[in-house]
């Protein structure tokens, strides 16, 4: 990783931060010009909360603290109730932050260490690895994919299938919007995208990103052909030139290949992407979307049977076949 991204991206999140708690301190304070009494609740309660935490630490009896919390309880209800009042919401004195996991500090703690938030590893993916293939997915969602693009014509002998090409990629698209919902599920299985191009892979395999990035889940998004080349260039990088590729693309929630079969494969490069695809089934909590032009008899023809296998053992695998919707548009 790249230091000086990582120090811009946190001077980024500390300005985000500051942004954040001035706005809500701003909404405050016109809200304590406009209903005074509500002030004068806030100012209790920290009066309360003050005296509460030196008689902990006193060890003054339990009726006392008792006391002091049950005022605190009174006057944190008679805020609401205010606040209800005023048809203002419970969080409208707090700061809206980006992402409220980490309040926009790019960092988490948990069992007491400080961990990267996953919102901050997506930027660094975005920056360093995913910036071409992500860059305008924003509108490719479930909702806006048009699905009468695709002919609800059956066509067996062009096809060699029983339904439309509109059914299959009704079919497909459920698919994908279960593979979002079960995605923690270990029992899931990675999802394998084959047909020419034009027919959704793409499309679908965005929509798929944009609901889990949307869940705080990492992505990485790669290209078949750009995965394996950066991945050779950084195994002979001299160390302070290493971006760490591998690492993150056997770490990252869902890992997208795009395009796979029309990179230039040599026995490094298989070993590689041999390794990628291999690790990451290792951990049911991550998940892998391939999208290929290439049907199940090239995949075989295409990698040797040791890793076609793993493609038909541990992936759903769903065949996208109609007229490129492309030129439909």
């Amino acid at each position: 990783m790249n230091n000086s991204i990582l120090k811009d991206l946190l001077k980024q999140y500390e300005q985000k931060r500051l942004n954040s708690v001035r706005d809500a301190e701003k909404r405050k304070k016109d809200l304590y010009l406009s209903n005074p009494k509500l002030q004068k609740i806030d100012d209790k309660l920290n009066s309360i909360s003050i005296t509460a935490a030196k008689n902990l630490l006193k060890n003054n009896s339990k009726n006392t603290l008792n006391d002091l919390k049950n005022q605190i309880e009174n006057l944190k209800k008679e805020k609401e109730h205010l606040l209800k009042s005023l048809n203002v919401p419970l969080d409208y004195l707090l700061p809206k932050y980006d992402c409220e996991i980490c309040k926009d500090t790019g960092y988490v703690f948990e069992n007491g260490k400080s961990l990267m938030c996953n919102c901050l590893k997506q930027q660094i993916y975005n920056i360093e690895y995913n910036e071409k293939n992500l860059s305008s997915i924003s509108n490719q969602t479930f909702e806006n994919f048009n699905i009468n693009l695709f002919s609800d014509k059956v066509d067996e002998k062009k096809y060699n299938s029983s339904i439309s090409p509109r059914e299959n990629i009704i079919d497909i698209k459920e698919a994908s919007h279960n593979f979002v919902l079960n995605f923690e599920n270990p029992k899931t299985k990675n999802l394998l995208f084959s047909g020419g191009t034009g027919l959704g892979k793409t499309y679908l395999s965005n929509c798929i990103v944009n609901e889990l990035i949307k869940k705080d889940k990492t992505v990485m998004y790669q290209t078949a052909p750009v995965m394996l080349d950066n991945l050779i260039a950084d195994l002979f990088a001299k160390p302070e030139n290493q971006n760490g590729i591998s690492k993150n693309l056997l770490s990252a929630d869902l890992l997208v290949i795009d395009d796979l079969g029309t990179e230039t494969m040599n026995s490094m490069k298989f070993t590689e992407l041999y390794k990628i695809i291999n690790t990451r089934l290792l951990n049911p909590k991550i998940k892998t979307i391939i999208s290929t032009n290439l049907d199940l008899k090239g995949l075989f023809k295409t990698y040797d049977e040791r890793l076609a296998s793993r493609f038909v053992g541990y992936y759903d695998i769903y065949k996208f076949f109609g007229e490129d919707i492309r030129l439909k548009k």
